[in-house]
């Protein structure tokens, strides 16, 4: 039977990317920058809270989408003409080792806020979801993103938390990403929304296949960039680079001492994250701000901090009535003592 050249190009195995393989490692050191952020947080050089807030939440968001748009590219490029199983369960079997490994030791080393469905789980989850859509007819695949984007659209800015409920807010289906109020972690990446940069890589993807861009990219070379050939060990970095960071950021308290922490700053951040949680942000600095007030002149603040004066105290629940009441449509949370 003959073969149009078309669906000779379509079926044939696509060349190797440079591009692809140094965008994965831009992302990498954008990623490692993140977590030294985090890491000079963590000994103290920064407020607390100061990685989950301001640009420095947008930049790791930023991050985690470009690595999960890449994802749903590579996984295209590597199921051409047909999907290797040995080499996608392969694959598949270090990232979801690689992901147990980091829930164990985070449970280990940061008990309150350990890693349960993080960027590695979300890959692995996803890669098989990805191979269910390859099989699909390539509009489904862009359906579902279009569909996924406009719910998240809604869910975020046009009624906030609609799609959220109490009901996933247990470990075992926050993963889903519908959970109301899902415990603290460190990473936190969960299907939804995660699953939008994804599938919309798949479906790019799959889409330049029609032409001849992938031939075009892999003529521009840069595959030996040492980007490039980063990019081409990125489960090794992402397990090696946070040891080696934070033994840096440990050695730097040797030279430089860290600065003492402004308590009011560290409440307020620390009061903002918590109560961000179930309600908007711009009423959570009015709650926070009120309760940091109140608890300043009535000469609790420094007793809270210091576990003197507990939560449940009832001039601590007086105080937090009143900065409730006068804020509309009031906060559920309550200040949590500052450690």
């Amino acid at each position: 039977m003959m073969v149009s050249a078309t669906e000779a190009a379509v079926d044939a195995k696509p060349p190797r990317i440079g591009l692809v393989d140094t965008a994965r490692g831009a992302a990498l050191i954008a990623m490692a920058t993140y977590h030294f952020s985090w890491d000079l947080e963590f000994m103290g050089y920064l407020q607390p809270g100061t990685a989950e807030t301001g640009w420095l939440k947008i930049y790791a968001r930023a991050i985690a989408t470009t690595f999960l748009f890449i994802v749903g590219v590579s996984l295209v490029l590597s199921s051409r003409p047909d999907i290797r199983w040995p080499s996608f369960w392969k694959r598949f079997a270090m990232i979801a080792g690689a992901a147990v490994v980091i829930s164990a030791a985070t449970a280990y080393f940061v008990p309150g806020g350990w890693i349960y469905f993080g960027i590695l789980h979300s890959i692995a989850v996803l890669s098989l979801i990805g191979v269910i859509f390859l099989r699909l007819p390539l509009p489904v695949t862009l359906l579902a993103a279009l569909a996924l984007f406009v719910a998240w659209i809604v869910d975020a800015f046009v009624m906030p938390g609609v799609l959220d409920s109490h009901l996933f807010d247990p470990k075992y289906l926050a993963w889903l990403g519908f959970a109301a109020a899902p415990d603290r972690s460190n990473d936190y990446v969960p299907l939804f929304p995660w699953a939008i940069p994804f599938l919309l890589g798949m479906g790019l993807a799959r889409l330049a296949f029609r032409t001849n861009l992938p031939q075009r990219l892999a003529s521009l070379g840069t595959g030996k960039t040492w980007l490039a050939r980063l990019g081409r060990h990125s489960l090794a970095f992402y397990l090696i680079h946070q040891p080696v960071l934070i033994a840096i950021a440990y050695g730097l308290t040797f030279i430089v001492a860290p600065p003492k922490p402004d308590p009011a700053a560290t409440y307020l951040r620390q009061c903002n994250t918590s109560c961000a949680v179930e309600q908007g942000e711009a009423l959570c600095r009015s709650f926070c701000q009120c309760t940091l007030d109140q608890l300043q002149a009535q000469q609790l603040f420094t007793p809270f901090q210091a576990g003197e004066v507990k939560a449940d105290d009832e001039r601590i629940m007086a105080l937090a009535s009143q900065c409730s009441a006068e804020i509309e449509p009031a906060p559920q949370s309550q200040p949590e003592p500052q450690q």
